[in-house]
């Protein structure tokens, strides 16, 4: 029997199928990765993985059941089918469940368009621990900062392939590459730390080492001499390192198992305003060499470019199957699954409208305010949208950046939020969630 991802899939579907299984897909994920990280100019940790997983959906009427391993005998194939179709006929009756009907499936794409894979020869452990070294020591190099806590370089190769009873059966692999730092500046109770880091799909993409060492020591420096702001209401300048979260709370409220349920601050607002109309979120999975592109959806779907908020008005749920029946709907191919788990809605690349001001613009038009870098802990309340976070960042007067913030709480209502949103020009074009920096007028900060 064949190893390869494709083969695998048709020998679980096989054995699927003689085990009583009426319908079925498998997904194969095989793949590899390296890591180093170093400390203080030495190895501190390498590890590397390399693995094959694979998982099995089966349906008996409207019964499922998803089973996974890691065998690849040809015996733990046979008895994880005849395992699934057991537990398929001891389940509950969904009436959402199923296969999509060939007619949806996706059946033409074009993979090297998307670049997913670097062909590139895998880095070598010494080339990884070189670029951890140089981050490090460009860190070091920053006037003020004590230690670096860690520098990490890493590299990872991942193949998939799905196959299912209704005829699909399609795969891709994907490569990453990536160096982070993190620097600490200050001692005891005036200790910070900030990072920096990068990832991509194609090593020739990656910023360099030294740049991003360099960047962790400089914002850890500017932390240094940081407390509490005044409590009240003030403009708060969400950087572009954190405002993807806003938008984050927004795809959210808009996922269709939420919305089934009833549990999102958005249920009945389809075609209302939800941002300033010269604003709009996309999302396109059709990006070349960026990580959440993909020809085909969890379910065998074809992706799809669509407009979730179109000129500020909201226009779509993100559906899988089950959902979009659920809804009396159809799927907008956005199922994302893993080996061991059934499908549910996900959200490939987004990107929301950039505005004209650079961000130094914003914090010169804000007056008196908080620009948040940093967040820890949350509390959203999915039914009302109620926000609340921890924050740090800086506190700025008269439009200019006075001194270092932290231990502070930001608190508003999503929706008032969104509906003012001011976005700068800084968004990274890289990223699957391009967000630029974002200014809310009048959310309520906790301090002194």
């Amino acid at each position: 029997m064949t190893r390869t991802p494709d083969g695998l899939c048709h020998a679980l579907i096989d054995a699927a199928r003689k085990a009583g299984a009426e319908a079925a897909d498998a997904m194969v994920a095989e793949g590899s990765s390296l890591s180093i990280e170093v400390r203080q100019g030495a190895l501190e940790h390498a590890e590397r993985s390399e693995g094959i997983d694979l998982g099995l959906r089966v349906f008996v009427g409207q019964r499922q059941a998803c089973v996974s391993a890691s065998d690849l005998r040809p015996e733990t194939l046979q008895a994880m089918a005849e395992r699934a179709v057991a537990m398929a006929r001891e389940a509950p009756e969904d009436p959402y469940a199923g296969l999509a009907d060939p007619s949806q499936l996706a059946c033409d794409w074009n993979l090297s368009a998307l670049e997913l894979f670097d062909s590139s020869d895998e880095p070598a452990p010494a080339v990884l621990q070189a670029d951890a070294l140089a981050a490090e020591t460009a860190g070091l190099a920053v006037s003020g900062v004590n230690q670096v806590q860690s520098a990490a370089a890493g590299y990872g190769s991942h193949k998939v392939h799905m196959a299912a009873t209704n005829g699909f059966s399609g795969g891709y692999q994907r490569s990453s590459r990536s160096i982070s730092c993190t620097a600490i500046a200050g001692s005891g109770t005036g200790m910070e730390r900030d990072y920096d880091g990068d990832s991509r799909t194609f090593q020739s993409d990656l910023r360099s080492a030294d740049e991003i060492g360099q960047q962790a020591g400089m914002r850890a420096i500017e932390r240094l001499g940081a407390r509490k702001p005044e409590t009240g209401s003030y403009p708060v300048l969400f950087d572009e390192r954190v405002s993807s979260s806003l938008i984050g709370h927004l795809l959210a409220a808009v996922n269709g198992s939420s919305i089934a349920r009833g549990s999102s601050w958005l249920k009945d607002a389809m075609g209302e305003q939800i941002l300033p109309d010269h604003l709009s979120v996309v999302e396109d999975p059709f990006r070349p060499r960026i990580a959440g592109s993909r020809p085909f959806d969890g379910e065998g779907l074809p992706t799809q470019q669509r407009a979730i908020i179109s000129e500020g008005v909201l226009t779509g749920w993100t559906l899988d199957l089950a959902s979009a029946r659920k809804l009396n709907m159809q799927s907008t191919g956005n199922a994302a699954r893993g080996v061991g788990s059934v499908p549910s809605p996900s959200q490939w690349n987004i990107a929301l409208t950039q505005g004209t001001d650079s961000r130094a613009d914003l914090i010169s038009g804000m007056g008196t305010g908080l620009l948040v870098t940093s967040m820890i802990g949350s509390t959203i309340n999915p039914n009302t949208g109620d926000y609340s976070r921890g924050a740090a960042g800086f506190w700025v007067e008269n439009g200019e950046i006075v001194y270092p913030v932290n231990e502070c709480t930001i608190a508003g209502n999503l929706r008032d939020m969104l509906r003012s949103i001011i976005p700068a020009n800084d968004a990274r074009t890289h990223l699957s969630r391009v967000v630029p920096s974002l200014l809310v007028e009048g959310m309520t900060l906790a301090g002194n």
